[in-house]
Formats: C-alpha cells, structure tokens, sequence
C-alpha cells in the first residue's frame, strides 16, 4: 500500500481547509471546488493500490485535490504512466497545475484543459481504470467513446452516486447496459460507483 507522506498530507489538509471554506462562501457553483470528501479519496487509493492500476484518466480536476492522491499512488506504482486529467475550466486547471507542482507531483499528472467529452475523444488510451468526477449528465457520451481506449479489466469509477442521484442517472443507465459488468455503490464520501468487468 501506498502511504502519503507527512508534508503531502499536510497539504492535502490544507486544501481541504480551503475547499470547505471556498464552497461555503461561494453562490455560484462553477466558482466552488466540490473537492473529494477524505474517505472516497482513501478509497480509490486503495483500490488503484491494490490492483496496481498503472494508466489512470480522471474527468473533473478541479483545483487538483483528487488528482493528488492518484499521482501520488501513481507514483509508487512500479511501471504507471502520469494521471492523465481534464478540466474544463482554465482557472481551475491553473491551480490544479500549482497544486501540483507545490506538492511535487508535477510531472505525474498530465492536466489537459478543454471539454471533456472533446478531450476523451482525442486521447489514445488504453487506460486501465476511469475516474469520472465531473458533469454526470455528459459522463455517458464520455464513457461511450472511451470504451475502445480501456483496458478489459479497466474500472469505472463515479462520485456523486447518492448525493446527485437524477444527474448520475444516465450515467448508471449507460454501465448497466454494458455487457460483463458488475457494479455497485459504496456509501463513501457522497457515493462512490464501481463498475467491473472481469479480464
């Protein structure tokens, strides 16, 4: 298993801090972080630990926050390949790569700024697991042109699948018509979806 270290953590603490009180002063929602609750972050550590995830796309950066727990676990995983993430908004993919580069983890994470659904459709792949964090009403097209790129085994992870259940719902409709797919959702954080397909 990979461990964080104690500056990183501190860090990650620091954004936290700042995430909570950004969102609680902020009206707008596309000028609040919406950052991963801890424990759904402590999650897909583990589960890209453990299945020594090596090619890992995330879609929703935000100010980076996530994205520092999959480099990190990235990082201290023989063979992986930098996180790959996308971000719509420019400002935000700006403190995602300050972020970054503040905790050392610049060079493990390829942020790429654009629409999402237009940016999964230029990537190469195979990817072996897929964690969606952004607009859930666009994740089925988005999932649809990413199939190709995935490796058979590949995960597909989804936050928000209880605290967001109407927006999700297309999504969840897309992964269960998949065929060889086992899904369920974990009652973490707002809800973290799994879905699997064995190799």
């Amino acid at each position: 298993m990979n461990h964080l270290d104690p500056t990183l953590q501190s860090f990650l603490g620091e954004l936290e801090a700042h995430g909570r009180d950004n969102d609680a002063r902020e009206e707008e929602r596309r000028r609040k972080l919406l950052n991963l609750e801890r424990p759904t972050a402590q999650l897909l550590q583990i589960l890209l630990a453990s299945t020594r995830r090596r090619r890992v796309l995330e879609i929703g950066t935000s100010n980076g926050y996530s994205a520092l727990w999959l480099a990190a676990t990235l990082r201290g995983t023989e063979g992986a390949r930098p996180l790959v993430t996308v971000e719509h908004d420019q400002e935000k993919a700006g403190r995602a790569r300050e972020n970054l580069a503040q905790a050392g983890l610049a060079e493990w994470v390829d942020v790429r700024c654009g629409s999402a659904t237009e940016v999964v459709a230029s990537l190469d792949g195979p990817f072996d697991c897929v964690f969606f964090d952004a607009d859930r009403v666009s994740a089925p097209e988005q999932l649809r042109r990413l199939l190709p790129k995935l490796e058979r085994d590949a995960p597909l992870l989804a936050d928000n699948a209880l605290s967001h259940p109407e927006e999700i719902a297309g999504y969840l409709a897309a992964v269960e018509a998949l065929p060889d797919f086992t899904a369920t959702t974990v009652p973490v954080g707002k809800g973290l979806h799994i879905a699997y397909r064995p190799g």
